[in-house]
């Protein structure tokens, strides 16, 4: 049914990063400004993206290692960057 499964743990950080901006559009929406509800999930986030990019690049052998490694050192600052801005959409004027 899915042709390459072997692909899917390499997919796994940016569709993290998708599903982090899906939740901050849709709990911006549903919860209050700065509500812990729609924040922590965000909080949980950025780490297990960090923690993914640490297991491809353990797992991976030979050559495949320097790639994981330029991918998770390309990826981790755009998705610090996106993780940021999620939080400050959630937290709406909290900050003043």
């Amino acid at each position: 049914m899915f042709p390459y499964p072997e692909q899917y743990p390499i997919a796994a950080p940016p569709i993290t990063t998708g599903i982090m901006v899906l939740w901050a559009l849709i709990a911006g929406v549903i919860f209050p400004p700065a509500s812990l509800i729609a924040l922590v999930p965000l909080y949980c986030l950025f780490p297990a993206i960090i923690l993914m990019h640490c297991y491809l690049t353990w797992q991976a052998q030979g050559m495949k290692r320097l790639d994981q490694v330029f991918y998770g050192l390309v990826h981790i600052p755009l998705a610090f960057v996106v993780w940021t801005f999620t939080i400050m959409h959630l937290n709406g004027d909290a900050f003043s």
